[in-house]
């Protein structure tokens, strides 16, 4: 009772200085319960509308089992014929079964030519309006379709949009362009995370969408009463035989789910591994904070131990103050990851992801499990001080001694931390060696692993070189403030180390991803320069395939020397060793192919892989399966017959662009497949006449102007596109890092402050011996600056490192450029110093408000 009576007491008595390594306990558990709730509470919208869109039993065609994939390759939805409806009604226990028909291989646009898509990656779904969707929708202005003139929409595209009723829409499909006017808008029942939906009656969906009547691509089966989903799927099945897909509603909702759960497994998977890097730098915060309280209570412990008290009450005491700290800030960090929460829900309506709070799902394992993390992450960061100060004796207490010092423990320190670091730089050694990528990625994590502990365990060894050269360089010219700022900075090594190591965690990631980012454009950049030898290139960014009038467009465009199709599709491989490849794909492409793409071969010439019955392989695939020129290879096209075709060229699997692919011409292929299976254009390149380039470009995206879907793009368009999507994924993962920084800055707050406290008598020393406030305020600013820059080094060091070593791993892939962008890491470097003057205020602040004789009289 009395070490906690004694616990109690130094907690409250030392509110401000925990406050801060609260804080810190409190970001990080609010981030793990955040990220926890939000992607909860996405699980459970989507549970929610699933179930709600799912009818009893749901009956489709056996090709629609892969998702739909044969959708996005022919523009088409598999179907099956309008038949099966009568079978199903014909089973037992079926109260009504609906035929229905929608696409996902869509584009809407409204009478401006602007696509309805949502941005948020979200569908555009198309289909039939039915009894279904009227269980599951709410027609709240205007009606449902009727004829083929009219479309509905849902609620939360039109508000979007500004779109109503008598509005014009077009819905583009490979079939064609169908235009429509709004016949009325329909809300769900259930929150929409985000798809856009349009209605149209059910014969002329089947024509916009599928080209034929007499189909479907589902039929929607309803129970009788008392009669089970399971029992009327196995009575539908008895009816119906094999060649159907037969679901429940719990299968459909499930099949559904997986659809999204890799996407939001990925989410939150990644905000979890940055709440652990807040986690890893929150450690060192509070090891520095009850270091140094121990330290400050020196002459305390001792009379503790003077009196009677143990080691192990003394252990205690501080263990119960961490305890206690930790229980607080977790459980602010709980309340507060549930408003994080909430503001991502807002933050994602922003950029069309609907979620409402009235699905906010918190489970009881989210506030328990971030009651664990925080508590059981405070207790261990303030064991190694709550150790030394069992280990204070009372006499060297009472003469404050304070924490004993142990020569051997500096040389350990350095040993371990050096060959720690010489692990990690030999296993980012063989990361750079590694032959494939896959055995690289291992030595790199290991490497990366290695390298971080041993500089954490190396740091307070380093910080005495280190901080000295930056004292040489930054501070001398501050005259004796300057050199006082840095010997205070190499007062205590220990905890100079642990404060710059906090901020290094941080800095380290931002430097490797950098790197890795840079490289990746300028490698990319040099291909394009190298292989592409067209000028235009006309795709869609999320992966849907042009329609034929779409093509047709490019075609017809004044002032082009040439236009190649790009197709590609599944196909499966038996080579002459008698063995079915795991490659599983061909590209099909026209005989221009050759010119407008400069791929590198190994043998032959890829123009011949164009003749007929020809094709292409690439150098891993031929040495696998020992193939020469002249060799056949059995290919099964999906959706025709299979070819025998010879191999009139072997490409080289390096390379950034079209690596590992297999080639034949669009007429090889046409040859097997059937026109109504042959797969959509993926992407067309176009060039240009000679000396017409600028003409044509600009005749070009007029005729896309009525495919708002696809981009027409130079190959300056196209490098600066990546640069784009490669500089918004970093930026992203920077504003999560930002997580990590702000608890390394609280850090150097809390360490400052601290620091302040525990000299207060030699503070009131100077100002009485001249020492002004702004003297001293410039002091404790430079002594902040040079922990930031030292942890800064410490940071961009390894990351520059750790970057490197990864490139070496894209070169394996093909990206063979190194690019260190060495103005990020600059700015990066003086923004250190701004974080160092920033963390300072406070403490700076309080330090010149001292009162000089009450501070000379401190003891």
């Amino acid at each position: 009772m009395t070490v906690l009576k004694t616990s109690m007491r130094n907690f409250l008595a030392h509110k401000g200085r925990m406050a801060l390594s609260a804080v810190a306990v409190l970001l990080s558990v609010a981030f793990v319960c955040g990220t926890l709730v939000f992607t909860d509470t996405m699980g459970t919208t989507f549970d929610k509308l699933f179930a709600a869109t799912s009818s009893d039993v749901t009956v489709s065609s056996k090709d629609a089992s892969e998702g739909g994939e044969t959708t996005a390759r022919n523009g088409r939805p598999p179907v099956i014929p309008a038949s099966v409806v009568d079978e199903v009604k014909r089973a037992d226990g079926v109260r009504a079964a609906e035929g229905a028909v929608f696409s996902t291989a869509v584009t809407v646009v409204d009478g401006d030519r602007d696509s309805l898509s949502p941005t948020n990656g979200g569908p555009t779904i198309v289909g039939s309006w039915n009894s279904n969707d009227a269980r599951t929708m709410d027609i709240t202005s205007g009606a449902a379709p009727k004829g083929a003139g009219q479309v509905m929409l849902d609620a939360d595209t039109a508000e979007k949009h500004g779109l109503g009723v008598g509005d014009e829409l077009s819905v583009i499909t490979a079939l064609g362009t169908h235009t429509a006017k709004i016949s009325g808008v329909a809300d769900f029942t259930v929150t929409n995370p985000g798809a856009a939906i349009f209605f149209l009656d059910t014969p002329t969906a089947q024509k916009v969408l599928v080209g034929e009547t007499g189909v479907y691509t589902d039929v929607s089966v309803t129970a009788a009463e008392g009669v089970s989903d399971d029992q009327l799927k196995q009575n539908v099945l008895a009816e119906l035989g094999g060649g159907y897909r037969v679901l429940t509603a719990e299968e459909a909702a499930e099949a559904n789910q997986k659809g999204v759960e890799g996407f939001m497994n990925v989410m939150k998977y990644a905000m979890l591994g940055f709440a652990g890097i807040a986690f890893l730098v929150g450690i060192f915060l509070i090891i520095n904070t009850f270091s140094m309280l121990v330290a400050q209570r020196t002459r305390e412990i001792g009379l503790m131990r003077a009196i009677g008290s143990s080691r192990r009450q003394v252990n205690r005491s501080v263990l119960i103050e961490a305890l206690l700290l930790g229980v607080v800030g977790s459980v602010l960090g709980v309340g507060a990851g549930v408003g994080l929460a909430v503001g991502l829900m807002k933050l994602m309506g922003a950029v069309g992801m609907e979620l409402s709070t009235s699905d906010l799902t918190v489970a009881w394992t989210t506030p328990a499990l971030g009651l664990l993390l925080g508590v059981v992450v405070t207790v261990l960061a303030a064991y190694l001080p709550a150790r030394r100060a069992g280990k204070i004796s009372p006499m060297a207490a009472l003469r404050d001694a304070g924490t004993p010092a142990d020569g051997r423990t500096g040389w350990v320190r350095a040993v371990t931390g050096l060959v720690l670091t010489g692990g990690g730089a030999a296993a980012l050694y063989l990361a750079g060696a590694a032959d494939k990528a896959t055995d690289g990625s291992m030595w790199l994590g290991l490497g990366i692993v290695l390298t971080l502990i041993g500089f954490v365990v190396v740091g307070p060894v380093l910080a005495s070189g280190v901080v000295r050269v930056l004292g040489a360089v930054l501070l001398r010219a501050f005259g004796p403030v300057g050199r006082m700022a840095e010997r205070n900075a190499l007062r205590n090594p220990r905890r100079t180390g642990a404060t710059g190591a906090a901020l290094m965690i941080g800095l380290a990631l931002v430097a490797c991803l950098s790197v890795v980012g840079s490289s990746m454009v300028a490698s990319a950049t040099e291909e394009l320069d190298k292989v592409v030898g067209t000028d235009f290139i006309v795709q869609d960014d999320n992966g849907q395939r042009l329609s034929p009038e779409a093509v047709a467009a490019v075609k017809a465009t004044d002032g082009l020397d040439r236009v190649t199709e790009y197709k590609w599709t599944e196909a499966g491989f038996t080579t002459p060793d008698g063995k079915t490849s795991d490659d599983t794909a061909i590209t099909a492409v026209d005989p221009t192919y050759a010119v407008d793409m400069r791929i590198e071969t190994v043998e032959g010439k890829l123009a011949d892989a164009f003749r007929p019955d020809s094709m292409s392989v690439h150098e891993d695939f031929a040495k696998d399966h020992d193939i020469t020129l002249g060799s056949t290879v059995d290919v099964a096209f999906e959706g025709g017959r299979t070819g025998t075709l010879t191999v009139r060229a072997v490409t080289s699997s390096e390379g950034a662009i079209d690596a590992g692919a297999m080639y034949t011409s669009i007429d090889t292929l046409a040859r097997y497949v059937p026109a109504e299976k042959m797969p959509l254009t993926l992407m067309v390149l176009a060039s240009a006449e000679d000396g017409q380039k600028d003409a044509a470009y600009a005749a070009l995206k007029q005729s896309m102007d009525g495919f708002p879907q696809f981009e027409v793009r130079d190959q300056t368009d196209y490098k600066e596109a990546l640069k784009d999507q490669i500089g918004q994924l970093l930026n992203m993962i920077y504003g999560l890092l930002a997580l990590a920084i702000v608890v390394a800055i609280l850090g150097v707050v809390n360490t400052l402050a601290l620091s302040v406290v525990e000299r207060t008598r030699e503070i009131g020393l100077m100002r009485a011996i001249g020492l002004s406030r702004r003297q001293l305020r410039r002091m404790i600013r430079m002594e902040s600056v040079v922990i930031a820059l030292f942890g800064a080094l410490l940071g961009l060091g390894l990351g520059l490192g750790w970057g490197a070593t990864a490139q070496q791993l894209l070169a394996l892939e093909g990206l063979k450029v190194l690019d260190i962008p060495w103005p990020t890491i600059a700015g990066v470097f003086v923004g250190s110093a701004f974080v160092g003057l920033f963390a300072a205020l406070v403490p700076a602040f309080r330090a010149g408000r001292m009162n000089v004789l009450n501070a000379i009289a401190t003891e």
